[in-house]
């Protein structure tokens, strides 16, 4: 009896639904399927979008300074500033590379300096790393020259620049400027010319106005370092999400400290995490729209259709039956809705990423084309979500049927 039920409004549903003489609730159901497949467009959109902005920032980041920096202890001292030089520790190194979850460890420096060209001026932060240094992922900023050389058996001569600092210096490759090392203790300064070498940007404005990148050796050179000391070591992992858990699992002798690049930049992934907050605002509101627009659309189903649920309940029809009628088909609406919207949030979602015809301010969102980045089980979590939560919504609108009386009913014009 149940499967007769079933089968007899599933069959109803689907000759309401695809019936083509379709009166003004045509408009109504049209109007239906239109804000519900907006609003899963929207989420499958906004979705992508963020993950693509969390993920490409925040490799940004990494890729500059790996996810872990591991330094000399200094109370209060900030980690965005020159270290304190620091022996290199096999020991260190060994409690590091210990951990499966990290994939490389290098050393680096910074000492902060000034560059100089035909008495125009600019204060930099010095980073100075060495020959093993991996400069895969740091390549791709480059859009101006190479990477460093490492050929000078002394110490390379060579330096990278920001974009931002050779329009402020008017710079060109292979320039020679001239870089100061200035001592606070003992109030003097040194100076060596170098080249230019490359000229890098990341989009990333705390980096570009600060960091240069040379070779180590110089630090150690011009500020009286031993060939083994270095400012400190950068970690990177197999995967970043594993920083918090790495970065309590290193057991560090007491002499040094490690921080998450997450702890040295929290302003950029603070805005970060606020886009999950405006991603799950905006996933409440065109939920709420969708369900409302549903809702008015069966109730208007209903109230066009009395006199046909008069006559089924005149012959001996149950109110479950007939509710089922309805219920099928504001959710045939509401899936045809929904799979618009997921074909047309795929579709602009991959459209923005093999053109990238939307362009952003770079200064204020790190990235000149918004970055998009689909993840498949989100678009269909959110498909299956919006479905679960419009079919739900729809069972109250739906108990009308019950209070309709056949006699009134069939009378209804």
């Amino acid at each position: 009896m149940r499967t007769k039920n079933l089968n007899l409004s599933f069959f109803i549903a689907k000759r309401l639904a695809f019936n083509k003489k379709q009166s003004f609730s045509g408009f109504i159901i049209r109007l239906s399927i239109t804000a519900t497949a907006l609003g899963v467009a929207a989420m499958i959109i906004t979705s992508a979008f963020v993950n693509g902005f969390q993920e490409t920032i925040a490799q940004k980041v990494f890729s500059f300074w790996g996810h872990i920096r591991v330094q000399y202890y200094e109370t209060g001292k900030s980690f965005i500033s020159e270290e304190t030089p620091i022996h290199k520790s096999s020991e260190v190194e060994k409690i590091i590379q210990a951990n499966p979850k990290v994939l490389r460890v290098q050393s680096f420096a910074t000492k902060s300096a000034v560059i100089e060209k035909n008495k125009n001026i600019e204060g930099i932060l010095f980073k100075g790393v060495d020959e093993g240094y991996d400069s895969t992922t740091l390549q791709s900023f480059i859009q101006q020259g190479s990477w460093l050389s490492f050929n000078d058996s002394l110490y390379n001569r060579e330096i990278i620049i920001s974009s931002l600092m050779a329009n402020e210096l008017k710079l060109k490759l292979n320039d020679t400027i001239h870089i100061f090392f200035i001592s606070p203790e003992e109030g003097t300064s040194v100076y060596r010319p170098v080249r230019v070498k490359g000229i890098y940007k990341t989009g990333i404005e705390e980096y570009d106005k600060l960091f240069a990148i040379g070779d180590i050796r110089l630090i150690r050179r011009l500020s009286n370092w031993q060939n083994d000391e270095i400012g400190g070591y950068e970690v990177i992992l197999k995967d970043y999400k594993d920083m918090n858990e790495v970065n309590e699992q290193l057991n560090l002798p007491v002499i040094w400290n490690s921080k998450t690049i997450k702890e040295i930049y929290p302003n950029i992934f603070e805005w970060l995490n606020i886009q999950d907050l405006n991603k799950m605002v905006l996933f409440i509101i065109m939920t709420v729209v969708a369900v409302i627009n549903l809702i008015t659309c069966l109730l208007i189903l209903v109230l066009e259709r009395i006199r046909m649920i008069g006559v089924l309940k005149a012959i001996g029809t149950n109110n479950a039956t007939i509710r089922k009628i309805f219920l099928y088909h504001a959710t045939i609406i509401a899936l045809i809705g929904i799979s618009i919207g997921c074909i047309v949030g795929i579709g602009l979602s991959l459209l923005q990423q093999y053109t990238g015809f939307i362009t952003l301010d770079e200064s204020n969102y790190y990235v000149a084309v918004a970055p998009v980045k689909l993840i498949w089980w989100q678009v269909i979590a959110i498909c299956i979500t919006v479905a679960i939560i419009c079919f739900a919504a729809l069972t109250i609108p739906s108990l009308l049927v019950k209070k309709i009386q056949p006699v009134k009913a069939i009378q209804f014009k």
